[in-house]
């Protein structure tokens, strides 16, 4: 298979939320505690923050507006501070002759925050945060605008993500192929193009990208 560009998601795909979320999270747990109306599911709601964007956990377990906000205004001014580990299976990445790019959705400083705590800026061509509560734009947004401005066709790009309803969704929507990165075998059925547990196994890019000035 040969692909001219690999875009990645960030949580979950590049590297563990949960190995920081109880940290990072901690003052928004406390708040929702506080709220004293989700504790029945308290535990699903947690896990679902380290999958899911706030605003979809904040629209499936029905945050009133108040704690709603103040969660928004909370998660804006959350950050990591020190140094995070990528899965072990991440330096396979690295191999690959394809241009790399970075999408990820999340609160601006919260992500960019990870992005350096990881130190992988230098492995991607180009990083995109794309941040809700700044503009309307979607994963699928971005991976249009990558393709048009990278000048890459539908059959030149693979998308490589954890969530079957963001990044393999959009995908699908975009008729481009896309591998799902299911380190936990959670999934049985998916509509991704590709299942994988281990960037071992993520198809292989055969043909390296051959810049103008290669060509030149």
């Amino acid at each position: 298979m040969i692909k001219r560009a690999l875009i990645f998601d960030l949580d979950n795909t590049l590297f563990p939320v949960e190995s920081i979320g109880d940290d990072l999270f901690g003052p928004l747990f406390q708040l929702i505690h506080e709220s004293g109306k989700h504790e029945a599911d308290f535990d699903n709601i947690r896990k679902d923050l380290m999958r899911k964007p706030f605003q979809w956990v904040a629209d499936q377990y029905g945050f009133d507006e108040s704690l709603r906000e103040k969660g928004i205004e909370m998660m804006k001014q959350l950050r990591f501070k020190g140094s995070l580990n990528p899965f072990e299976d991440y330096e396979e990445i690295k191999k690959l002759p394809s241009d790399r790019f970075l999408v990820t959705t999340g609160f601006l400083k919260m992500q960019q925050s990870k992005i350096n705590g990881l130190g992988i800026i230098k492995d991607f061509q180009e990083i995109i945060v794309i941040d809700p509560t700044i503009t309307p734009k979607t994963k699928k947004d971005i991976f249009e605008e990558i393709m048009a401005s990278h000048h890459l066709s539908k059959d030149e790009v693979l998308i490589i993500g954890d969530d079957p309803d963001s990044e393999i969704k959009a995908a699908n929507e975009l008729g481009v192929e896309s591998v799902l990165y299911d380190r936990n075998n959670m999934y049985t059925n998916t509509n991704s193009t590709y299942h994988i547990s281990s960037y071992k196994n993520l198809p292989s890019c055969s043909v390296p990208h051959f810049s103008a000035a290669h060509l030149a």
